[in-house]
């Protein structure tokens, strides 16, 4: 008989998850590409005026770069596998937009080229 998922709590209020959803968003948060780890020293410990993000969150059906609830803002950081399901994010962002979430995105060059810039994005859109 094949194991059957179980439910777990997660962070996102009222939301469940299975146990193997949330040891892939572990083991995500453990590879962070440079880009996310880079973002991720500037945002962890509420670094970014006191803002708290979550990395690796899981969200519905998916897992999201990094996520500031007082917002309901999700941040996406593009490498280059983007270019090539532009249409899986399409509906990925669709799904998230019509649950009530914004997204912003940045490819990884902005990230590790700009990241005062792309700070200065993410604590503008958070304080909309």
């Amino acid at each position: 008989m094949e194991d059957q998922p179980q439910p777990v709590n997660f962070t996102v209020r009222g939301q469940k998850t299975t146990t193997q959803k949330h040891d892939f968003a572990k083991q995500l948060r453990r590879k962070m590409t440079p880009a996310e780890a880079k973002l991720w020293a500037r945002l962890r410990a509420d670094r970014l005026a006191g803002i708290h993000f979550r990395r690796q969150q899981i969200i519905d059906p998916f897992i999201v770069d990094f996520y500031c609830h007082q917002a309901a803002l999700i941040i996406e950081i593009d490498g280059d596998i983007h270019q090539y399901q532009q249409q899986a994010d399409q509906r990925r962002e669709a799904f998230l937009r019509s649950h009530g979430y914004r997204i912003i995105r940045f490819s990884n060059k902005q990230v590790m080229q700009e990241i005062e810039t792309v700070l200065e994005i993410i604590y503008l859109q958070c304080n909309q």
